[in-house]
């Protein structure tokens, strides 16, 4: 797996600050033609680190709700059945999961009844130990490229990708690995589970 070097943070840079950027706007700006503008995108797809180009809207100017930022401290085994239920939520903007287990995220709730809206919306009782609403009187959100080191991560044991590093698509998503060895781990797993699913 290729190394990212100065010239790929700063397209990713670019990108982050205005995703319809041209091409040929960035190549000027990193001192390349646009055509190896878009092969470098195009590797960056590939490598899974650019996943795909989306508008940043601001809810707020488009529709009411309460802005509140939630934490759900919940019963184990249930993040991912949680999770996955709050990313189809159509109020829910930002979606975190900690390390503890515990999921964050920021929503414009169309009921001002936070705690009414998170009943009908999962299932209280049965998934969430306890839940802290906090009312926000802001957003901002500011991806950045910059400010740390950067580095891919091994899908299977979190190491540094270096350039002795692989990558393989499996179930249709692309993953990054740091040896073959993690990748086969990986990839065995991973039809373990399906043929358990």
């Amino acid at each position: 797996m290729p190394d990212l070097d100065d010239t790929d943070l700063e397209i990713l840079r670019l990108l982050t600050e205005d995703a319809r950027r041209s091409y040929r706007d960035i190549g000027e700006r990193v001192d390349l033609s646009a055509p190896a503008v878009s092969d470098r995108v195009a590797r960056l797809k590939e490598l899974g680190v650019v996943r795909r180009f989306t508008v940043d809207v601001d809810r707020s100017t488009l529709r009411e709700g309460t802005p509140v930022l939630v934490t759900l401290s919940l019963d184990a085994g249930t993040v991912d059945r949680v999770r996955a239920t709050l990313r189809d939520e159509e109020a829910v903007e930002h979606l975190f999961t900690t390390a503890s287990g515990d999921l964050v995220f920021h929503a414009r709730v169309p009921d001002p009844a936070v705690h009414r809206w998170l009943a009908e919306s999962l299932d209280l009782d049965a998934t969430v130990a306890d839940v802290d609403v906090t009312l926000l009187a802001n957003v901002d959100w500011s991806p950045s490229v910059g400010g740390t080191e950067f580095a891919l991560g091994c899908a299977e044991c979190d190491n540094t990708v270096t350039s002795e590093g692989v990558s393989a698509r499996i179930g249709g998503e692309r993953y990054q690995f740091c040896c073959p060895s993690c990748e086969s781990r990986f990839r065995e797993r991973y039809e373990r589970f399906e043929e358990s699913a």
